[in-house]
């Protein structure tokens, strides 16, 4: 559905994009986790043929990108990070013309408009403005947009930012139920369960490297330790150098916050027991974990 061979891109003398090899199969949730900055933006302007690469092979759909991108484009849906929705039309209007665009006939995509309201949840809203949207509303309209053309495969950058968890839960519904139809998603997100979630296999892209692929739970498994404590207050540094460092096989400070991973976590608990100074969570390792150890816990501009 769409490989990268050894691609690279570079602006200005920074290589953005360094050697890249990606594949997406046919009816997968592929995921790309990186933070600002990573290269994710460029992968995807890249991937649509928007950017051209300085050096490797791109096919999207068996189609070679750059020279047959608008070909590739043709089975293609792509929900953008930020709404770009047109204010003039209504909603029925919106998926109309935009239908237009990939040169359907107009009695065909009137008869696909009810079913794209109905996924999306929009039945009643047909003949609302955009003004009148809410923001959930508005990301599961550009989701039923991307349908319009029945693609093969969707591009999706972080669809669920800014949402509150009912519409987020409600896009995250609706995307299973496209995989569930045959269809290929390749999504980005800085959100790690719904990275957890939704994807089959995931990439984790850093300063323009993908540094490790595999299932969410290949990449948990391999990277971290399996149980985790957080350990926060007054005390909680002195108690990470002392106890924590020393029953621990990793231990990280961020803030007044104590993060020590282990594969026996029953030694360390024992000394958190009855102290004042501090508080503790107890849990099982995640998709976060595996992120922040392998990209760091500094932020990213």
């Amino acid at each position: 559905m769409l490989s990268f061979r050894r691609v690279h891109k570079s602006y200005g003398g920074n290589e953005v994009v360094q050697g890249i090899d990606l594949e997406l199969e046919p009816g997968e949730c592929y995921g790309l986790l990186g933070p600002n900055g990573a290269g994710k933006t460029t992968t995807l302007r890249l991937a649509l043929g928007l950017t051209d690469p300085d050096a490797g092979e791109i096919r999207l759909l068996g189609e070679p990108i750059p020279r047959r991108a608008r070909e590739a484009r043709l089975r293609l849906g792509v929900v953008p990070q930020v709404d770009n929705l047109d204010p003039d039309f209504t909603v029925a209007e919106n998926l109309l013309v935009y239908g237009r665009y990939f040169g359907i006939k107009h009695a065909k995509i009137q008869a696909r408009i009810p079913r794209l309201l109905e996924f999306a949840g929009l039945e009643s809203r047909a003949e609302s403005r955009i003004q009148a949207l809410s923001g959930g509303m508005k990301r599961r309209l550009s989701l039923a947009r991307a349908l319009v053309n029945d693609p093969d495969l969707i591009f999706l950058d972080e669809p669920t930012t800014g949402l509150d968890p009912q519409a987020r839960h409600l896009i995250w519904q609706r995307l299973k139920q496209l995989v569930a139809q045959g269809k290929t998603i390749l999504l980005t997100t800085h959100f790690m369960d719904e990275a957890e979630r939704l994807c089959d296999r995931l990439g984790v892209m850093d300063r323009g490297r993908l540094v490790c692929t595999g299932t969410p739970a290949e990449l948990i498994s391999e990277h971290v330790e399996p149980q985790v404590l957080e350990v926060y207050g007054d005390g909680a540094r002195g108690w990470g150098r002392s106890d924590g460092e020393r029953l621990c096989q990793r231990c990280e400070h961020a803030g007044e916050t104590v993060f020590c991973y282990t594969r026996d976590v029953e030694p360390a608990l024992a000394t958190l027991e009855g102290r004042e100074d501090v508080r503790y969570l107890h849990r099982r390792a995640n998709l976060e974990d595996v992120f922040l150890k392998l990209t760091g816990r500094d932020l990213r501009d």
